[in-house]
């Protein structure tokens, strides 16, 4: 992960679940009671209450309720949670407006009218948040759009129609109209006769104003988008808001719109018992497993292992964000082709002894077994992230060159600083670590090629963990096997999660004296990832507690050695991506839509609410 990946990742903070709309809607009421207590002044303070609910109130939760079923019929899927937390923000937001004009009303001595001026331009305010929150959440035609965004200032126009008296400067209508349309002698005494019907058109006015501000902030956020992704803004916005709020899928469909075909590599590495039946089984899918949650690819381990028959495997290839599945649809695809590999594998009851040396910053720790291997490559104790997808590929071809069939290459994914720094260690082409990688690996390969085998004996063992995937461990737990060949003896320990903290690799390794070699693992699932981008494997735990369970799996997995027979296959599985560079181009326009939208969203609040004050300024010194 890049640091402008990271930014991206780190965008979530922003994204909260919407409350039910019961909680939104009693909210929306406590708050219009303790308004209008404390804004109106009659004898009664139960009576001001009800009247603060009554007429801010109402208009909240007529919008809470009409909303998601007007932008469903629509053809929108706005839920009726996210409706009645709009609502209720709106009339927050009234509130906030009508209260810095009573407090500036009161400081100048200005007249009652400024306060209702003020009231008018809350209500086209809302109009213009609404109408940016629908279109972005709900993907609808701005024109189309505009229905559901206008409910809740129509029905406050409404309330102010009705309850002010404004029907009498119409003198339209009979006494059965007059009586059901104008009823000013039930308002507060601050309402009464004291809207016109000129100020509901130059609400209307103000409203069109903002209309337009939105429909043109959202034009110029959009045009980088679709002239290099072909994509809009929205889509991602409305996906990523539905997936990490109420964990839809919609975001997979905008994926799949930047996505591209790529072949990757599977490789399955099965040890079993004389009996035939599977012991354990490592399985190696050359893609990302991410993007994040159970989006993509980011549940990938927990899918794979449910297929094996053994105690499954599913380590952290070399391949970087780029190589993120598109849908959840693709681990299909993994998984099929993965069972392809295992009807292939041919076994060997014998391996080599387990060997480790060191390339530059680069560890390599693996087993040759009959003609194939597995190869763990760490950089640990220095920093490092994901490894490019060719430059896995060049390492595992240069492991092979000295006579070697399958080589299951893992990235160990276990040291990383998180998200800080403009370098979060991402191993590209070219790169000193990458020849180091490709150095080391061509050596191993040499080295394991030319050593006598023995006997295999292996032994597993696996913990769920009490962590949740909240805390940095996912539902795989933390996995141990251990191979034996010639009395030596190394352990290969898998945690479910995303990176580690720095030195815990080492902290792991050095308390573990019961084997002769121990490697630590990561799968990088990205299930751990839904709201954090930064959440590595002993950030939200006891490092101890983790140590000392690593230690108790490596002692039962020892105790359960016993004679196996492995093999290795590969096959190629064709899926659809992100694609090259895509993640860096969408992290980057991610990136620079936040940090610029913001200042952008200001100038045009800044310009409107101007435009709104000159219109009310000249409209009340007009002759009329």
């Amino acid at each position: 992960m890049t640091a402008t990946q990271g930014n991206l990742a780190g965008l979530s903070r922003f994204i909260f679940g919407s409350p039910r709309w019961y909680n939104s809607v009693a909210m929306a009421v406590v708050l219009a009671a303790v308004t209008g207590w404390l804004a109106f002044d009659s004898a009664f303070p139960l009576d001001d209450a009800w009247r603060g609910v009554f007429f801010v109130g109402i208009p909240t939760v007529v919008a809470g309720i009409l909303t998601p079923v007007v932008d469903q019929a629509l053809g929108g899927s706005l839920t009726r949670d996210r409706a009645s937390l709009l609502a209720l923000a709106c009339e927050l937001l009234v509130v906030g407006l009508l209260m810095a004009a009573w407090l500036i009303s009161e400081g100048l001595g200005l007249t009652q009218q400024f306060v209702l001026d003020a009231l008018l331009i809350a209500l086209a305010a809302i109009f213009g948040l609404r109408l940016l929150v629908v279109v972005a959440t709900s993907r609808q035609p701005p024109l189309r759009a505009v229905v559901p965004a206008s409910i809740q200032t129509v029905a406050a126009a409404v309330m102010l129609f009705v309850y002010s008296g404004t029907l009498y400067y119409l003198e339209v209508g009979g006494p059965l109209v007059q009586t059901v349309f104008a009823r000013p002698e039930q308002a507060p005494v601050e309402l009464q006769n004291s809207i016109f019907p000129f100020d509901f058109v130059l609400l209307a006015v103000i409203c069109v104003i903002h209309a337009v501000a939105v429909w043109g902030f959202l034009e110029i956020i959009d045009r980088p988008w679709r002239s290099s992704l072909g994509v809009s803004v929205l889509d991602f916005v409305h996906g990523f808001i539905g997936h990490l709020a109420e964990g839809s899928r919609e975001l997979e469909a905008f994926f799949e719109d930047i996505g591209e075909e790529a072949l990757v590599p599977v490789t399955v590495l099965s040890a079993r018992r004389p009996d035939g039946t599977e012991k354990a089984r490592f399985v190696l899918p050359m893609i990302h497993p991410g993007p994040m949650g159970e989006i993509g690819g980011g549940n990938l381990p927990v899918r794979v292992a449910e297929q094996a028959d053994g105690l499954a495997f599913v380590p952290h290839a070399t391949a970087g964000h780029d190589f993120n599945l598109v849908t959840e649809r693709e681990v299909d695809t993994i998984c099929e082709t993965a069972d392809r590999a295992y009807q292939h594998i041919e076994y060997d009851g014998t391996a080599t002894r387990g060997v480790r040396l060191v390339e530059g910053d680069a560890t390599l720790t693996g087993h040759a077994f009959g003609d194939d291997a597995l190869v763990v490559n760490t950089f640990s104790p220095t920093f490092a992230d994901d490894v490019e997808y060719a430059v896995g590929l060049s390492a595992a071809a240069e492991a092979r060159t000295s006579g070697l069939d399958d080589v299951l290459l893992v990235d160990a994914h276990n040291c990383n600083n998180g998200l800080d720094g403009e370098d979060l260690g991402h191993v590209v082409p070219g790169s000193e670590r990458s020849f180091d990688m490709l150095h080391g690996a061509g050596r191993l390969g040499k080295r394991l090629a030319g050593m006598a085998q023995h006997d295999l004996r292996l032994g597993v063992a696996h913990e769920e963990t009490p962590w949740e995937p909240d805390e940095g461990i996912g539902p795989l737990g933390i996995r141990v096997a251990v191979f034996e060949a010639g009395g030596h003896t190394t352990a290969y320990v898998l945690v479910d999660g995303n990176n580690m903290e720095p030195g815990l690799r080492e902290r792991i390794v050095d308390a573990i004296d019961a084997v002769d070699l121990v490697e630590v693992m990561t799968s990088d699932t990205h299930i751990v990832n839904t709201v954090e981008a930064e959440n590595q494997v002993g950030d939200s735990i006891p490092e101890a507690d983790l140590v000392a369970l690593v230690d108790s799996l490596v002692g039962r997995a020892l105790a359960d050695l016993e004679p196996v027979e492995a093999g290795m296959a590969s096959e190629q599985a064709e899926v659809t991506v992100f694609g090259n560079d895509r993640t860096e181009t969408l992290a980057s326009h991610a990136n620079a839509m936040v940090s610029m939208g913001f200042a952008l969203a200001a100038v045009f609040v800044l310009a409107v609410l101007s435009i709104s004050i000159l219109i009310f300024a000249l409209a009340s010194s007009a002759p009329w």
